[in-house]
């Protein structure tokens, strides 16, 4: 059986770099997994007032897909040295109810890039520290940081191939981690 992985962009912009990964990744042929897209696009702001019976159709949307999946790669951006308010904002989202969320021992990947020459790398452990306090399970891979990624990208997709390897490379691990999971819980 295929693993499930959900593939989520910290960026609304439709022709940003995060996007450009994301489609890549969700192009490819993979052995032994399915990779996802969920756009976080009208996700509305945290509002703890909305989080109630009666969630927003979006952020329910959002939670159901995390919920059907076996893993998680999160790309972002990195802004003013940290990652997207509109990545933080929905997995603030996700992160509900505390301690029995959707993210709940969950595993996860992150890639971040920056058209600096850090590669997105205090991003990376701003969304790494958040999805621990979500009680996920961060898959130990090597960091996937991608400098100048703007000369990385080419119609819309991730050309670099030393970046691609290293992004390629973190989701295997992750399908491998669900799949050894599954191996165990089996």
């Amino acid at each position: 059986m295929s693993a499930k992985i959900l593939v989520i962009a910290g960026s609304l912009r439709k022709e940003s770099n995060s996007k450009a990964i994301q489609n890549t990744l969700c192009e490819r042929n993979w052995s032994g997994a399915v990779l996802e897209s969920f756009d976080l696009e009208g996700i509305p702001l945290y509002n703890g007032d909305l989080d109630g019976e009666e969630k927003p159709g979006l952020v329910l949307s959002f939670k159901e897909a995390i919920s059907r999946s076996d893993g998680l790669v999160v790309i972002s951006p990195e802004y003013n040295y940290g990652m997207s308010g509109v990545l933080k904002n929905a997995i603030d989202w996700a992160s509900r109810p505390a301690m029995k969320s959707v993210l709940k021992d969950l595993p996860c990947v992150v890639i971040t890039s920056s058209p600096a020459g850090t590669g997105g790398v205090r991003a990376q452990e701003q969304v790494h520290k958040t999805l621990l306090a979500c009680l996920s399970q961060l898959v130990p891979t090597p960091q996937v940081c991608i400098p100048k990624v703007h000369e990385k990208i080419s119609n819309g997709r991730l050309t670099d191939e030393t970046s691609l390897e290293m992004a390629v490379n973190a989701v295997e691990s992750l399908v491998e981690w669900v799949r050894s999971r599954d191996r165990v819980t089996a």
